[in-house]
């Protein structure tokens, strides 16, 4: 009994130095947690009332941007935004819809609207869009980005919506 414990302790333990050796230059997880740490101080400065988010929006230069998937959007969606899922940001995709780092830009999600849960259904509270994109963007160097705060009943909310086409693939 005592020599299986120190078995599996040993393979244990040879397993963790192993995962430690496998390499990857393209990932820095130490990175990424610092940059969480830096936009939360940021984000909570960054979140916008409705009526914010509604005055922000009427200014033609600034990018609503629902990261999404192109499904959901495609349902429905703040009127004027530009899709890019979240899994396909990249610097290039975002220079394609985004004019540059400094442009002032509003992010929404799933947790934002209520009454609506096959374009928006929620996510588990740590998992909300919201604050994956908001990482993404500042860790692509854009920082002027603010995110609608509140959860909104759709039904009553001033935001306008559209459904169907994707206005970031008729723009590219």
């Amino acid at each position: 009994m005592v020599r299986t414990y120190i078995a599996l302790a040993l393979i244990s333990v040879s397993g963790l130095a192993a995962a430690e050796d496998i390499p990857n230059p393209l990932i820095d997880y130490a990175a990424f947690q610092s940059g969480v740490e830096r936009v939360g101080i940021v984000r909570e400065q960054h979140r916008v009332s409705e009526f914010e988010f509604v005055h922000m929006a009427s200014d033609v230069s600034t990018v609503i941007l629902d990261a999404r998937s192109a499904e959901k959007f495609q349902l429905l969606h703040v009127r004027g935004a530009r899709n890019l899922s979240l899994p396909d940001i990249t610097e290039e995709e975002l220079a394609k819809i985004i004019p540059s780092k400094s442009t002032r830009i509003l992010i929404y999600c799933n947790n934002n609207f209520s009454n609506e849960p096959q374009a928006f259904p929620a996510k588990n509270l740590s998992a909300s869009l919201n604050v994956y994109t908001m990482n993404v963007l500042f860790a692509y160097g854009y920082t002027n980005v603010y995110e609608l705060g509140p959860l909104i009943d759709i039904r009553k909310s001033i935001i306008p919506f559209d459904r169907g086409v994707n206005v970031a693939q008729v723009t590219r």
